[in-house]
């Protein structure tokens, strides 16, 4: 029966969606002046002296890095399920191209409405920041990965990206906070709703059979984490103030990524039984630094102040993994499917406390008077008081993921979104069509008779193996 009624009901939600993205998209989104064919005109009234000088070319290749980083890094990433593939990748790809459409129209009408026509100005910085904005959703969705129908995704995806910009315009415009790669506003606002989300809609039937990886599911989440690890330096300089800002960036996230690969790989080795490796902790707790890295990257954390916090965000994710998540199922019912509490949630808060620190710590020897003013939003704030306003923003983004989850996840707790049932969870065949499997050969392994022999009169011939 559910399958029947999903036949109308993905398509008629995507459909009309869709049709209301082009209807905003038309009434409410114009090009920015730098992407607009006046700009040749803009130039030479702004006295600028070449189209080289467009921030397409700055921001054009940390925009790519991060889209691979949304749909082929996080798809993968979540293809650690045996029989879920399909649905890690495939709803990975209907959620973020649902929602760079949404996210650039609620952005952009907290940040980028132009007063004087009422339209929204896209560039390709607001790109980046609607990627931004999905990652979040990709986060969220890792929580209830293999539990919930597509619908609910969609549903999902429309309250999270609504709500992310205004967790966002609260920090950065209210509050005045910095967080660059997004330790607060993505990864402790996505993992805190998708934990919500997924207390609400707890299980306690169901079917855990098929919430296992194998071989092949984990080399193929591997990929996943290899492309997040290359690039993550990218994701947290990419709308940093060009230059320095953006150099420390990349420099310190480097370094907190390469400190969590060993750290992790090491204490994995350590802890697990026989000292050997869990490939779950190599997939997740090795991105580790970078989310811890998000808010302070561009800050002058320093590297080794950078290699310590990547040290940290992995041993506690690490931890989290052996210890805390079967805590969570057990005593607070949350089903948290690909432990995104490990990966983005503590680490997260890791990176708005290191955030707060160091912004506390800033002195005019160590930045200069202009680079403290450039450094945290030109505001005239004392190092103290920027501290504590950072503080701030670590407690509203993970208040409003928490509530605004609960709130979404008994919305997605009403019958008529066509959940799978218990026994189908973390199975792709309810919602994909999925090729069948080849039968095993049975054939007779000739080459194991010894050279020359017979069967049956008959001389074997030697040729290699079969299965």
């Amino acid at each position: 029966m559910k399958q029947t009624q999903m036949r109308w009901r993905l398509p008629a939600v995507c459909a009309l969606w869709q049709l209301l993205m082009i209807i905003l998209f038309g009434v409410f989104v114009r090009y920015d002046e730098e992407a607009d064919a006046h700009w040749p005109q803009t130039r030479v009234s702004h006295n600028i002296s070449s189209d080289i000088e467009n921030d397409f070319y700055f921001r054009y290749p940390s925009f790519q890095d991060v889209h691979v980083m949304i749909f082929v890094g996080f798809g993968f990433l979540m293809t650690f399920l045996r029989k879920y593939g399909f649905g890690s990748v495939g709803f990975n790809f209907l959620i973020a191209a649902f929602g760079i459409q949404w996210a650039l129209l609620m952005q952009g009408w907290f940040h980028s409405l132009d007063p004087t026509d009422g339209k929204i100005k896209i560039g390709v910085e607001s790109l980046i920041n609607a990627d931004f904005c999905v990652a979040s959703a990709l986060i969220s969705f890792g929580a209830v990965l293999g539990k919930v129908s597509p619908v609910q995704l969609m549903i999902m995806t429309l309250f999270e990206m609504t709500l992310y910009a205004v967790d966002e315009y609260i920090l950065l415009n209210v509050l005045g906070a910095r967080d660059a790669g997004g330790s607060m506003v993505i990864h402790v606002f996505g993992a805190y709703f998708g934990l919500a989300v997924t207390r609400v809609l707890y299980r306690p039937r169901l079917e855990q059979s098929n919430n296992t990886s194998n071989y092949h599911s984990d080399l193929f989440a591997m990929i996943g984490t290899l492309f997040l690890w290359m690039f993550w330096p990218s994701f947290n300089s990419a709308i940093s103030h060009h230059g320095d800002g953006q150099h420390r960036g990349a420099i310190n996230t480097y370094c907190a990524l390469a400190a969590s690969v060993v750290t992790s790989i090491g204490l994995s080795s350590l802890l697990e039984k026989k000292g050997k490796i869990n490939m779950v902790h190599v997939q997740n707790a090795t991105l580790a630094g970078g989310v811890a890295l998000g808010t302070a990257a561009e800050m002058m954390l320093s590297t080794y102040g950078a290699l310590i916090v990547g040290f940290i965000a992995s041993t506690v994710s690490t931890l989290g993994f052996i210890f805390l998540t079967p805590l969570l199922e057990r005593y607070l019912k949350v089903q948290d499917t690909c432990g995104v509490h490990n990966l983005h949630g503590m680490p997260g808060i890791i990176g708005g406390i290191v955030g707060a620190i160091t912004a506390a710590a800033a002195t005019e020897e160590v930045y200069s008077a202009e680079g403290l003013r450039a450094s945290f939003s030109n505001r005239d704030r004392m190092p103290s008081v920027q501290g504590g306003f950072q503080g701030a923003a670590l407690c509203v983004s993970l208040a409003i993921g928490l509530v605004g989850g609960t709130i979404v996840g008994f919305i997605l707790k009403l019958p008529l979104w066509g959940d799978p049932a218990d026994e189908n969870c973390f199975d792709d065949e309810v919602y994909w069509e999925v090729p069948e499997e080849p039968e095993p050969s049975h054939s007779i392994i000739i080459s194991e008779v010894p050279k020359n022999s017979t069967i049956n009169g008959t001389q074997a011939i030697e040729h290699p193996p079969t299965l």
